[in-house]
């Protein structure tokens, strides 16, 4: 059996000080994770849509250290707010030492859905897709990126800066057949895999932390019943000390934590232990190979335009 990762409260203390911006932060896990970093002595920045400014007024009020803690209205869309929100947390503490990228959704009807016709029986374009991938991917790259840029700091700073991105097991399984959450959570899982370079480069910390069922927004609909059913569901509070260990954890690097209940796994190094035996141990070699290739070319060399993409 796959040993639980074993979570090492003492950690939580190195929260002290550190300013932490968490998107999505308002509410569900992102509030969870909110005021445990602040109760830990953390300098939270709470960013969230505009309507989410009473949630966030009334979880600061009730934190354990208010003075700590700002909520700034941030749509991850929107790059103008994205570079605002980090531009204002340095100018409020000083430093940013974390970033939680939470924000997420789910779709609110079938993506695949072949019933979705206009009155001529043609097939409607799925904006509700378009919406949850462009939220939990986009959303997310444009805040990987940002903290990647506010925290590079010298490889001779011993514990640089550290960004969490929140997957889900729907990054790693699709059963369930959310075709846009599915895919936007595998990209999520894509970036963590893909931005590891960079991140070494800027001496800055990528993990993630992929939950399985959590009672927030999204599950409110079906989680009374997986509990009378009899499964485990996580708590936000399970989750945000999850996040809050791999944040902490300085030798945690391209990680992520898997976590249902009781049920805490790191599932990135298992998965590359296993690859010669899922794979077979000559195509592990062969792309073992040609990273050494692409890595002595300086990087993977990128296609030029061509004039038909001039315009995209």
């Amino acid at each position: 059996m796959v040993p639980n990762v074993a979570l090492n409260p003492g950690l939580l203390a190195e929260a002290a000080s550190k300013t932490v911006i968490i998107t999505g932060g308002a509410n569900g896990i992102g509030a969870a994770t909110t005021r445990l970093y602040n109760t830990q002595g953390a300098n939270i920045v709470v960013a969230d849509l505009a309507p989410c400014r009473k949630a966030a007024d009334e979880l600061i009020r009730s934190l354990p250290n208010p003075p700590r803690a700002v909520f700034i209205p941030t749509d991850i869309l929107d790059w103008a707010q994205m570079t605002n929100l980090f531009k204002e947390a340095l100018r409020r503490f000083g430093s940013i030492d974390i970033v939680v990228a939470n924000a997420g959704i789910m779709e609110t009807s079938p993506v695949l859905d072949e019933n979705a016709v206009d009155e001529n029986g043609d097939l409607l374009e799925s904006t509700e897709g378009f919406r949850v991938i462009d939220i939990n991917l986009k959303g997310t790259l444009n805040t990987l990126r940002l903290a990647l840029h506010y925290m590079r700091s010298s490889p001779e700073k011993s514990a640089g800066g550290s960004i969490v991105l929140v997957a889900s097991t729907s990054g790693y399984f699709g059963g369930t057949g959310v075709a846009g959450y599915v895919a936007s959570k595998h990209g999520v899982v894509g970036l963590l895999r893909s931005s590891q370079q960079a991140a070494h480069k800027a001496n800055v910390r990528v993990n993630a932390i992929a939950p399985f069922v959590t009672p927030t927004y999204i599950t409110a609909s079906y989680v009374d019943k997986w509990r009378e059913a009899g499964y485990v569901a996580n708590t936000p509070e399970g989750v945000a000390a999850a996040i809050a260990q791999i944040s902490l954890d300085t030798t945690r690097k391209g990680n992520s934590i898997m976590i249902s209940g009781n049920i805490v796994r790191e599932v990135e190094m298992t998965r590359a232990a296993l690859m010669g035996s899922w794979l077979g141990e000559d195509l592990v070699e062969l792309m073992a190979v040609s990273g050494k290739f692409f890595e002595e070319l300086g990087g993977y060399p990128l296609p030029k335009k061509r004039a038909q993409d001039e315009d995209i």
